[in-house]
């Protein structure tokens, strides 16, 4: 029995540390989106921290329409990265997770 205890300790230390690896790993992933019109670029790692903002100069002229644009655009962007995240995280997480009967907790 404490074998078995000690060994899913083991097993889910290292799935700590797989995940915490792929935190890290996604602050290289780069996630880059546009404007339809492309006047507005915007570029965020899968741990959704900002990285750029290319504006086009068209955009400067009128603040309202740069607001709007930031807005739709980061969140957009934040949404897609946040999707990336959570399934990554996700995979390493159920692969690490020890097989109990009667706990499906991913829903496989």
């Amino acid at each position: 029995m404490f074998g078995d205890l000690m060994g899913m300790m083991g097993k889910l230390k290292e799935t700590q540390e797989k995940v915490e690896a792929t935190r890290m790993r996604l602050h290289s992933v780069l996630i880059d989106e546009k404007s339809n019109d492309g006047l507005l670029k915007v570029t965020i790692t899968a741990n959704r921290e900002i990285k750029h903002i290319a504006i086009d100069n068209e955009l400067l002229k009128d603040k309202e329409q740069l607001e709007d644009y930031l807005i739709l655009l980061l969140n957009k962007t934040i949404d897609r990265a946040g999707k990336i995240h959570e399934a990554e995280i996700a995979a390493v997480a159920q692969e690490g997770m020890p097989n109990i009967p009667g706990m499906d907790l991913f829903g496989k």
